[in-house]
């Protein structure tokens, strides 16, 4: 009788070699056994002995051991939806931001070489990688590495182990406020730095260190920030000793925010202007120094912001979601989302991609107001106001035309939320057992605005995407729960109840707060 176990539960050994890229289904992978005729059902299968590396070995040395598993898989920039007939493109070792024509610029990847291997080939490779210390594979984002940079060599990769964040099931705010059974919340905010940020800033300073090391005129990295991108930027370049240098607007983000790039080390300007004062500044200066432009107009970032679409599907057992809402301030977020989707549809790992809805602050609502156009009239960048959802308080985004070719492309909405309306929502989420940013509120409110108007129905399953984590937000909800908000009414506030030192006073206050919640 023969007795069968994998000699490693989650890899999978070609049975030809992956160099020569001949076409691969999960079919062309075999599965070691081992046989004993006199095999007990009382004995165990036999596990392999697992070898731990030396003691003067570290993960990176293991890495360089180890074989390549795919080769001759590629990417390059060309212009942002470009006609077929366009053959401008530049290699990603080049320093370019622009296209000739003054356009963005996309990563296009060989399509031709990935699908020389079916979806099930690739959904068996992520799957297999998830929850590993094997480098660089530990990450969410470079588990993903041959649709994100394939050709970089693992030695020059940047990583923190971000992504793989918590997919959390909203169950009472869906079922109590909603009447949904299959709401989700992706908490992209609970990474290295706190935000989804992190995602793409891996990509981008690891290849600005490949970039380094090939003596390339690069001597810093710069970005203009609301603050969570001035937080990746900084950590991700202190944990590679790169120099980074931050342009905020003064006053206009939270002091935890702030602290970070500081305490990282980083060169940080404070300007008195807005966001999109602080991109003007960056892309002139980046234009004259050799400081490398780490802002989304740098398409390097939604590499790896794309890969957080994917780790949904792969969080669903690579089933499709109908709805994925997301907070949209410059707009590379929302594009992101899409490309991610729609390269595991066009590689056979889902059969379609789902609707997707971008979230905008009503005090900072360019997209929504250009989609209410209904994308027929010009784009009208306008000045931001003030909103407590400040990482996307922006009016004139650089990622506008790849939010509109993402939106038109997967059927999608835009919606809006007031301040009185996020805030509300993002005070409802946290009585669930939430503690979420106020940017995560606009994108609830917009579900809610959706599921009352019936475009997002009952049975439909919905994810929100948290961009940020809650604890960088903590003076907006204190202003919140202590109604010190002008002109707003803080209904769901909820301010500790002071009490004399008493006995008899604790009791008074305590039965009448369980009369209350036992009515």
């Amino acid at each position: 009788m023969a007795s069968f176990s994998l000699l490693h539960s989650a890899t999978y050994f070609p049975s030809h070699s992956e160099t020569s890229l001949k076409p691969y289904s999960a079919a062309s992978f075999t599965v070691r056994c081992t046989s004993s005729a006199s095999a007990s059902p009382a004995v165990p299968p036999q596990t392999p002995e697992k070898h731990r590396r030396s003691p003067d070995e570290n993960i990176r040395d293991e890495a360089r051991r180890r074989p390549h598993q795919l080769q001759n898989l590629s990417a390059r920039y060309v212009p942002f939806n470009a006609p077929p007939s366009s053959t401008e493109s530049y290699s990603l070792d080049e320093i370019v931001y622009r296209s000739q024509s003054g356009g963005l610029l996309d990563v296009q990847h060989d399509f031709a070489a990935l699908k020389r291997y079916d979806g099930e080939f690739w959904r068996n490779l992520f799957d297999s990688r998830v929850g590993k210390t094997n480098w660089p594979y530990g990450s969410g984002v470079w588990s993903k590495k041959e649709w994100v940079l394939p050709e970089i060599d693992d030695d020059d990769i940047v990583s923190a182990f971000e992504g793989n964040s918590n997919l959390f099931w909203a169950e009472r705010f869906g079922k109590q406020y909603l009447q949904m059974n299959d709401l989700w919340v992706k908490h992209c905010g609970i990474t290295h730095t706190g935000s989804f940020k992190d995602l793409g800033m891996t990509v981008l300073v690891s290849q600005v260190n490949r970039l380094r090391k090939m003596n390339k005129p690069v001597i810093g990295v710069g970005c203009a920030s609301t603050g969570d991108t001035s937080a990746a930027l900084s950590a991700y370049c202190a944990s590679a000793g790169i120099p980074s240098i931050v342009f905020l607007p003064a006053d206009k983000i939270s002091m935890a925010q702030l602290v970070q790039p500081i305490a990282n080390g980083a060169f940080v300007l404070s300007i008195d202007t807005d966001f999109d004062g602080c991109m003007h500044l960056i892309r002139e200066v980046t234009a004259e120094l050799p400081i490398y432009l780490a802002n989304s107009l740098n398409s390097l970032r939604l590499e790896g912001q794309k890969t957080a679409a994917i780790e949904i599907l792969q969080q669903f057992n690579w089933q499709v979601p109908d709805w994925v809402i997301v907070p949209g301030g410059n707009l590379g977020n929302i594009y992101a989302f899409y490309k991610g989707f729609d390269m595991c549809k066009e590689l056979g790992l889902v059969d379609r991609i789902p609707r997707l809805v971008c979230a905008q602050a009503a005090n900072a609502n360019p997209l929504y107001l250009h989609y209410k156009s209904g994308f027929k009239e010009d784009f009208n960048p306008l000045k931001a106001n003030t909103t407590f959802a400040s990482a996307i308080q922006i009016g004139d985004p650089v990622s506008i035309d790849r939010a509109v070719y993402a939106l038109k492309k997967s059927n999608g909405i835009v919606e809006e939320a007031t301040e009185e309306e996020l805030m509300d929502a993002t005070a409802l989420a946290d009585s669930t057992g939430m503690f979420i940013c106020p940017h995560t509120g606009v994108a609830l409110t917009a579900l809610m605005k959706l599921r009352k108007s019936g475009v997002i129905e009952a049975n439909d399953r919905t994810v929100v995407v948290s961009t940020a984590h809650g604890l960088k937000f903590t003076q907006s909800k204190i202003d919140y729960h202590s109604k010190n908000i002008k002109e707003m009414a803080c209904r769901l506030a909820n301010p500790p109840v002071k009490v004399k030192a008493k006995f008899g006073s604790v009791m008074d206050v305590l039965k009448e707060y369980l009369k209350s919640n036992d009515k």
